[in-house]
């Protein structure tokens, strides 16, 4: 009888020191992302694979240190962001692509969960660091978004940082340009001579990042930074600085997204997940998976977004060859991935 009371006392302890292994592995504390898309193994270099790890690490990093220091989780996102914003390896900020006018067009958004608190900048060609005009919005204005000539000037008087359009330029985002302009006038060709049009792969023509973090007081917070799609024309505006469709945060849960920009605004991403955790009592896992792997590809989008819970609970599902994206947990534990695991 002692033995059989013995057996089941391990196993009880084994399951309860299971379960504290389980939540303390579940505990995050930010997640990031560097955009989705056509992110092959096969056609990254080992220097580039390099380039791109040390980077989310060193915008995770940055943003746990503010976590750990005990500032708000609106440091650690803007911390974060604007060292993704700072390289030219993605698409915001320095890195960002053109526009069909040869224009980098910025966007932004952050989102402060505890008092819903929201603001964002679109179309701005002179904001260094278009995530810190998000936030003087936010903090330094009654209005939530603001956009082109009259962002900029409120940035300059906010105290930001402004720069000459040339800052933002990169040979390959150029280069970049140049491809996509040679593709629509292959395309306007063919369309005149009644051909079939290309089938190319949309999505080699934008990235975003994004973070989320969840400060030691529990409150959320969530951000995202882009240079929209590639020979994007006619002042296009995506998801990203759009509360609700590329960006949300409240009290449960935190998301930024990253895709294509147009699906995501008509499926409301960020706060439809946000809506299924609350009203319907979907598990983060269950709520971002319904909108990636359903919804958007549904209307025939794609793209990922990374999520974060009060709980500390991450998600970063996507439904293309890969995301940029990585983890830090509550005791500083970096992680950080590219392609399907």
């Amino acid at each position: 009888m002692n033995h059989k009371r013995s057996i089941l006392m391990i196993c009880f302890l084994m399951l309860i020191i299971g379960k504290i292994v389980a939540q303390k592995k579940e505990n995050y504390v930010m997640v990031i992302h560097g955009g989705a898309g056509t992110i092959l193994k096969s056609s990254m270099t080992a220097e580039k694979e390099l380039a791109y790890k040390q980077a989310l690490s060193s915008a995770l990093q940055a943003g746990y240190d503010k976590i750990k220091s005990g500032k708000p989780a609106l440091d650690a996102v803007e911390a974060a962001i604007r060292i993704m914003e700072d390289s030219p390896l993605f698409n915001a900020g320095k890195g960002a692509v053109f526009t069909h006018d040869g224009k980098n067009e910025l966007d932004a958004a952050v989102m402060d969960g505890k008092t819903l608190a929201a603001g964002s900048v679109a179309g701005v060609t002179t904001i260094r660091n278009p995530i810190s005009a998000a936030r003087a919005v936010m903090e330094k204005s009654e209005h939530v978004m603001m956009v082109g000539a009259g962002a900029e000037s409120f940035a300059k008087e906010a105290g930001l940082e402004i720069v000459d359009p040339k800052y933002f330029w990169t040979k390959e985002r150029w280069d970049g340009l140049q491809k996509a302009l040679k593709e629509d006038s292959i395309k306007a060709m063919q369309n005149k001579k009644g051909q079939l049009l290309g089938t190319e792969n949309h999505d080699n023509k934008f990235g975003t990042v994004g973070a989320v973090a969840l400060d030691n007081s529990g409150n959320l917070a969530a951000g995202t930074s882009t240079g929209g799609m590639t020979d994007k024309k006619y002042g296009r505006v995506g998801d990203a600085p759009i509360i609700g469709a590329g960006t949300y945060a409240n009290q449960t849960v935190g998301i930024s997204c990253t895709g294509w920009g147009e699906f995501f605004i008509r499926n409301v991403v960020a706060h439809d997940v946000a809506a299924l955790m609350e009203y319907k009592g979907l598990s983060l896992k269950d709520a971002t998976n319904e909108l990636i792997w359903k919804k958007v590809p549904k209307l025939g989008g794609d793209g990922g977004l990374i999520a974060l819970d009060k709980n500390g609970h991450v998600a970063m599902p996507f439904n293309t060859e890969g995301m940029y994206r990585g983890t830090v947990t509550k005791d500083g534990k970096i992680e950080v991935f590219i392609y399907k695991e």
